[in-house]
């Protein structure tokens, strides 16, 4: 039990610190653009940069969330099993399909970027259907993020199994995800990444150190 918190500790550091760089790379190193055509040569020009961060963001971010997941529910299902069960299946599936998104862009980038040499423009019509796929499953609104959070936070404020302003927090944090899957708000998910750092790295200290009282 004591070593699952510690590892769960330590998928939560990883959870918040991947944000932190996935931002840094696609604002500072990669600079991502809005325009499709532009998207498709930052392709060409940065296949590499951009599967060690999808594999970084996506891939090994959604196999900590796992375990985080499971080290939430050892924590907290003594006092609302059912409520946990489902809060577990919810992050089971956040992390299935943020592994789907991440395996999708990289491979559709790859097949975009041969295409690229022999159509500039068909390759750009390939990479919207690409972008639109990913983005549906893995980013594009944060429905699935959302209840996990809302559901974790709710338990643990019942429960007071962690600090009771870190799942206030959370409650709003995830209530933001849930949020952005209406139309118009999709601009909430931003708000739902950039404060879930903070909570994913407080709850990892929180975890670490064995002790709610120590983190409040």
């Amino acid at each position: 039990m004591k070593t699952l918190q510690k590892v769960g500790g330590f998928a939560a550091l990883y959870a918040g610190a991947a944000y932190i760089v996935g931002m840094m790379g696609f604002l500072l190193v990669v600079g991502w653009p809005d325009d499709p055509v532009q998207q498709v040569a930052v392709l060409v020009n940065n296949q590499i940069s951009l599967h060690i961060l999808y594999i970084i963001v996506y891939q090994v971010w959604a196999v900590f969330l796992v375990v985080l997941t499971l080290a939430l529910y050892e924590r907290l299902k003594v006092d609302s099993p059912a409520m946990m069960q489902t809060a577990t299946a919810i992050g089971i599936i956040w992390a299935t399909v943020v592994i789907a998104s991440g395996m999708i862009f990289n491979i559709g980038m790859d097949n975009v970027v041969n295409l690229y040499g022999k159509d500039p423009a068909q390759a750009t019509t390939v990479w919207l259907v690409i972008e639109s796929v990913c983005n549906g499953i893995g980013g594009g609104n944060e429905i699935l993020g959302g209840l996990w959070m809302l559901l974790i936070s709710w338990v643990a404020l019942q429960a007071r199994g962690l600090p009771k302003t870190l799942n206030y927090l959370g409650i709003v944090i995830g209530a933001a995800g849930i949020l952005s899957a209406l139309p118009g708000l999709g601009d909430v998910g931003l708000i739902f990444g950039l404060v879930q750092i903070v909570w994913f790295l407080w709850l990892g200290i929180v975890m670490l150190r064995g002790s709610t009282s120590a983190a409040a």
